[in-house]
């Protein structure tokens, strides 16, 4: 009986059928895909991008040199140097980050008490040479200024769940 099933099943072509229906099914439904570039997917407010120093709302860098974000880097990128100020306060001189070690694992923007250091929503950073995956502390402030709004937009979304 399964010769006489398998002969009618490749006469009827039930297979191809239904892949046909199944075709058809899908061809009226949204689309998975996007068009890359021109559309993008929803993030995460906790995802990991770039990395931006951020300003206070007067325009005073964040940082105050506690240099937690060093200490807890596993993969030593961060480099700080710092320097007090007249006014007793501590200030970087130098904050580097070497992006090409970086693993992106998010602990130096938990370590810091004041939310200077974060990873923001920048996930398109692809540079032509190495040296241009050597961040310090003018281009990271640049890019706490460029994606203040976002970052601090995540930071709220994020609160209730810290």
């Amino acid at each position: 009986m399964s010769a006489i099933d398998r002969t009618l099943k490749s006469f009827l072509l039930k297979e191809l059928l239904s892949g046909m229906a199944l075709t058809f099914r899908y061809l009226f439904k949204e689309k998975v895909t996007i068009n890359y570039p021109y559309e993008k997917g929803p993030l995460s407010p906790r995802f990991r991008g770039e990395h931006a120093l951020r300003r206070y709302a007067n325009g005073e860098e964040r940082c105050i040199a506690c240099k937690l974000c060093e200490a807890i880097c596993p993969a030593q990128a961060i480099t700080i140097e710092a320097e007090p100020r007249d006014d007793g306060s501590r200030r970087t001189t130098r904050y580097d980050i070497d992006m090409t070690k970086c693993i992106y694992c998010g602990f130096c923007q938990e370590a810091c008490p004041v939310d200077a250091i974060v990873e923001g929503p920048n996930f398109e950073f692809a540079t032509e040479t190495r040296e241009e995956l050597f961040y310090n502390k003018e281009k990271l402030l640049r890019n706490g200024e460029r994606w203040e709004a976002e970052i601090a937009g995540n930071i709220a979304a994020d609160a209730p769940y810290r």
